[in-house]
């Protein structure tokens, strides 16, 4: 059986009750429609989750007796630097980098990029969600987009950094091992122009191939997210 987690920053796991209100609350009872004695974990978001069960339910309230406490670590610090694309491409990219273990997304804005406004904290509320159901205990951050040429501020040498294109060497061919942080970085709808590559290829950058075909790029970033977060 399926035990929901839940994630909110402001949760105290060192009391060994902890009452839950708000959004949290109401989806435990009036969506879920938890009993007393149901198993549930809470997460604080920043890697520890706390096992329990529930002890009381009120109208508005849910009180939570903790049982116990673990520290889950994630393998990969990696980061998805993706051009910012079509309102649902992009929130569709946030969803499910999340759920592959993207520790951050960076939306970018390149020399192709058609839509540039984005909703952050929509955008923040799907990567929670997308977290909770994958059974994460982080939320991946997610950043105010910035140009291409600040996005390469981002980065060191010392990372590993892959741009993917189909111009690329296969990706099993990139040893990721060595790399305790991994930067990817996925272009708009029109890919990237010459001049982009050509300055991430100056900055030592690995690029990537997914394959003989062309994939979109909501697609390529889910792909790639995966391949690199789980390898």
């Amino acid at each position: 059986m399926k035990i929901h987690r839940f994630i909110d920053q402001n949760f105290d796991l060192n009391n060994k009750e902890l009452e839950i209100t708000g959004e949290i609350a109401h989806q435990v009872i009036k969506v879920l429609k938890f009993e007393i004695g149901e198993k549930i974990e809470l997460s604080d978001g920043k890697g520890a989750v706390g096992i329990g069960k529930v002890k009381n339910l009120s109208k508005n309230t849910v009180l939570v007796e903790i049982e116990k406490i673990e520290k889950l670590e994630e393998n990969k610090k990696t980061t998805l630097f993706c051009a910012v694309l079509k309102k649902e491409n992009f929130e569709l990219v946030v969803q499910k980098a999340t759920e592959c273990g993207i520790k951050k997304i960076v939306p970018i804005i390149t020399d192709r990029t058609i839509k540039t406004g984005l909703k952050l904290d929509r955008l923040e509320k799907i990567a929670k969600e997308a977290s909770e159901q994958s059974g994460r205990s982080i939320v991946p951050e997610i950043s105010e987009p910035v140009s291409f040429e600040k996005s390469l501020e981002l980065i060191n040498k010392t990372d590993l950094n892959i741009l993917f294109d189909i111009s690329g060497e296969k990706f099993s061919e990139i040893n990721l091992n060595d790399f305790e942080k991994i930067n990817i970085f996925i272009g708009p709808e029109g890919g990237w122009t010459d001049n982009e590559i050509k300055k991430m290829k100056n900055l030592n950058f690995k690029i990537a191939s997914l394959g003989k075909l062309t994939l979109r790029a909501e697609t390529a970033a889910i792909v790639s997210s995966f391949l690199v977060s789980n390898n």
